[in-house]
């Protein structure tokens, strides 16, 4: 998935000089992308829906953002090793706090992973389960999580009627 974006990205194109730092200059092109989709979606659904989920197993918009927001914030930190902002998140907060929270986060990723690049993708870091991982298995999390994460949303607001960002976009 991460190859497929550096190469959609033009990270890597054929013909040309290689982009330095291909893996970590695409993730920050993904995450420009996806802080503007996932935060208009969040803007998009009315706090009136925060708490709609399509059924009864599933989580709800509120908790959905209030889980992209805390993930970021815990992806980012491990892959930068700087310490992860402390927030204090239910999923009941405010449309406004989660929001904000939702903003937050992809503020954090962008500084975090400001001084990172493809040197250190193969050190090893804890990941859950007491088991180890890569930076760069970290790295694809990350974008794997944008990826999820916005499709959820754009389910969640078709389903109340509401296009979804890239949709709004794609029809102009």
């Amino acid at each position: 998935m991460l190859l497929a974006a550096a190469l959609m990205s033009g990270a890597v194109v054929a013909g040309q000089a290689p982009v330095a730092n291909p893996v970590t200059t695409t993730v920050k092109e993904l995450l420009t992308r996806y802080e503007k989709n996932m935060v208009e979606a969040a803007d998009a659904m009315p706090a009136e829906k925060f708490s709609f989920k399509p059924t009864p197993e599933m989580i709800t918009f509120g908790h959905l953002t209030m889980h992209i927001a805390m993930s970021n914030n815990l992806l980012c930190s491990k892959i930068s090793g700087q310490a992860a902002p402390e927030v204090k998140l239910v999923d009941t907060d405010s449309k406004d706090k989660l929001v904000a929270a939702l903003k937050a986060s992809f503020e954090y990723c962008t500084t975090a992973l400001a001084g990172v690049d493809d040197s250190k993708l193969g050190d090893s870091l804890p990941w859950f389960g007491g088991r180890q991982t890569s930076r760069a298995g970290v790295l694809i999390a990350l974008t794997d999580d944008w990826y999820d994460h916005y499709s959820a949303q754009a389910i969640y607001l078709r389903l109340n009627g509401i296009l979804p960002p890239t949709a709004r976009r794609a029809m102009k």
